[in-house]
């Protein structure tokens, strides 16, 4: 171990604030300069929207560390309200600006890490900097909005983006009292999520009276006396008294750039396993970084917090001379909003796609989070993907109001050890009435997918259905099919399958449909056994539901 380095940090959030503290513990004798431009170091910006909302009243709650507990508590130097604006990469020196004088010095080191962060999307519209339009990045971002809302007494609210910024704002805002619009630019909230999984959280929040505009963009902003007027791309005039633009983030890599660091294809800061940049002697870690997704091997910007403390570790540890790697992403996160837990791991079919993946089959399920006869039972519509070849699990999506990330995070792991869904059916998870069934719905995504694998039951395309020659055979009861069904379906409820069976021709394919997939399953088995070519259509009528809502338009 080499002593008495000068380790330069650029940014103490996360993954700075990580690093800085990771590699005292592996090194007492280095000189560890944490430098931040903003007046806080590592605060909890994912509790932005929650102090915002008065959930999290108290601001304090939002600093996990100060200056003086790295100061006394790990020998660390913090200097808010310091920018780096150069690196001298040939003289190993770093040019820093104090913000509030502007006054410039130079700093030298021996180790630099860059850990700018991201920067919320603001696109060039005319009046999109009025008064009234925040961004949520940053404790000042969130006094400003609360400011805002008590002195103007704002009751109505406009959020640009439906992703997780906007959900949590969305849900906040409600929770203060003021009635609020999204606008997305996409035809679905969430847009990282596939559309059918979304289908869902826009229903809750059109039931909790919040406005929605999607496949619509706001193309610019005027005042109309106190308030705040956007035109959107289809014509429509929304007046609100606060706006919040929760469009996205983008790498913050001006300083990189100018340093002559080398930038991926993603946008972000090109590192390599160890998080060490192009410079040998500079390391990059969180939103700011190229990493690689490690279902599909594509390079991406992931602004995630777990994520960037991983890295912040794994920098550490290769400035410390440990040998160490950071193995890439698979965007675990979770997001909650008006009582519905939306989370997800790994590829999504949208991402399959975009990396030309097409091995793969869908299971869709939605099991309550614990048995039926347990009060309170909450149902889970469940996504799962898997590699047709030999079974190893690609990625899920669920939504419900309970019990959600208990099951994403079993998948994640499954997923980060390169598990199969053989592994999903065998996983031994906890079970007593209220907490789960004896068969998980994370045996039972693995229990369908292997029926699906090894041809007891496989699975029948939604894609095409009514229009392909198929046979679309219901075996729900009569009471069920008369609230609906798919088009041009033979009702033929299960319990009278095994006298009516000869009655479905055999010369053609046939998509079996039930409630939610098991009565299918059922049924598909006995018709392959009389040798025709049946299939399962995977979460069966809920799934057909969500796909429909999916596929409408704002």
């Amino acid at each position: 171990m080499n002593v008495g380095r000068r380790v330069l940090i650029v940014g103490g959030v996360a993954g700075g604030a990580s690093c800085a503290a990771r590699l005292r513990r592996l090194d007492e004798s280095a000189e560890i300069i944490i430098l931040e431009r903003g007046p806080f170091v590592s605060f909890a910006n994912c509790g932005l929207p929650y102090h915002v909302g008065d959930v999290i009243p108290e601001e304090g709650k939002l600093l996990l560390a100060s200056p003086a507990l790295f100061r006394d508590r790990f020998n660390i130097t913090v200097r808010t309200g310091h920018e780096v604006i150069a690196i001298d990469r040939p003289r190993r020196v770093a040019t820093v600006k104090q913000v509030a004088t502007g006054a410039l010095s130079e700093e030298a080191y021996d180790a630099l890490v860059l850990s700018p962060g991201a920067t919320p999307i603001r696109p060039p519209i005319p009046g999109i900097d009025l008064p009234g339009i925040f961004s949520i990045r940053t404790i000042p971002d969130a006094r400003q909005v609360r400011a805002w809302i008590t002195e103007h007494h704002a009751k109505r609210a406009l959020i640009v983006g439906g992703g997780f910024i906007g959900l949590e704002m969305a849900e906040n805002l409600v929770h203060r009292g003021l009635s609020v619009t999204i606008v997305e630019k996409a035809a679905q909230l969430m847009p990282p999520l596939d559309p059918e999984v979304a289908a869902p959280v826009r229903e809750r929040l059109e039931s909790k009276g919040v406005s929605l505009r999607l496949g619509d963009a706001v193309t610019a902003f005027r005042q109309a006396g106190r308030a705040i007027v956007a035109t959107s791309e289809r014509g429509a005039e929304l007046s609100a008294d606060l706006v919040i633009l929760a469009i996205g983030v983008r790498p913050e890599t001006t300083l990189a750039k100018t340093a002559g660091l080398a930038i991926g294809t993603s946008g972000g800061i090109a590192v390599d396993a160890a998080m060490r940049t192009s410079d040998p002697a500079i390391w990059a870690v969180g939103d700011a970084v190229e990493s690689v997704e490690v279902t599909t091997g594509l390079k991406l910007v992931l602004p995630l917090a777990g994520p960037a403390n991983r890295q912040g570790r794994v920098a550490a540890e290769a400035i410390a001379g440990r040998t160490t790697n950071f193995r890439g992403v698979q965007a675990t996160s979770v997001c909650g909003a008006f009582g519905l837990t939306i989370a997800s791991t790994g590829a999504s079919e949208k991402l399959l796609k975009r990396a030309g993946v097409s091995d793969y089959e869908v299971v869709y399920l939605h099991p309550g989070q614990h048995v039926g006869y347990y009060p309170g039972a909450k149902p889970i519509h469940l996504k799962l993907l898997y590699r047709k070849t030999d079974g190893r699990v690609l990625g899920a999506q669920a939504v419900g109001e309970d019990g959600v990330d208990k099951r994403i995070d079993v998948i994640a792991m499954a997923i980060q050890l390169g598990g199969t869904i053989h592994d999903l059916a065998e996983a031994e998870l906890c079970y007593a009435p209220q907490y789960g069934a004896a068969k998980d719905p994370v045996n039972f995504a693995g229990f369908i997918a292997e029926n699906q694998l090894n041809g007891d039951a496989p699975a029948a395309a939604w894609d095409g259905l009514g229009s392909d020659g198929r046979i679309v055979l219901d075996v729900r009861e009569p009471a069920e099919t008369a609230k609906g069904t798919v088009p041009c379906a033979t009702l033929i409820p299960l319990n009278q399958l095994r006298q009516r069976w000869n009655e479905l021709p055999a010369d053609r394919p046939i998509a079996v449909l039930c409630a939610a997939g098991q009565r299918a399953y059922y049924a598909v088995r006995q018709l392959r056994q009389h040798g025709l070519d049946a299939r399962g259509l995977a979460g069966g009528w809920a799934t057909w539901q969500q796909r429909q809502a999916g596929q409408r338009s704002g």
